[in-house]
């Protein structure tokens, strides 16, 4: 189970190594964010899934890269 100390990469336990495993977890944690839409301005931008973003507030499907709409 994961903990507030690990965050999201509890789930690799001791394995891959503690730089590979925070690298995971800032990238998770960025993804994870409202991002802004480029269309509408506002903070309502979630992932859909890989390279896929949707705008919740204008309903605007665009592609970015894989982990930020950037």
């Amino acid at each position: 189970m994961a903990t507030k100390k690990v965050g999201t990469t509890g789930r690799f336990g001791v394995r891959y190594g503690r730089t590979l495993r925070k690298r995971v977890a800032e990238i998770e944690g960025k993804m994870k964010q409202w991002h802004k839409c480029p269309y509408c301005n506002k903070k309502r931008v979630k992932r859909i899934f890989t390279g896929v973003w949707q705008c919740r507030s204008c309903k605007a499907k665009f592609t970015g890269k894989a982990y930020l709409p950037k």
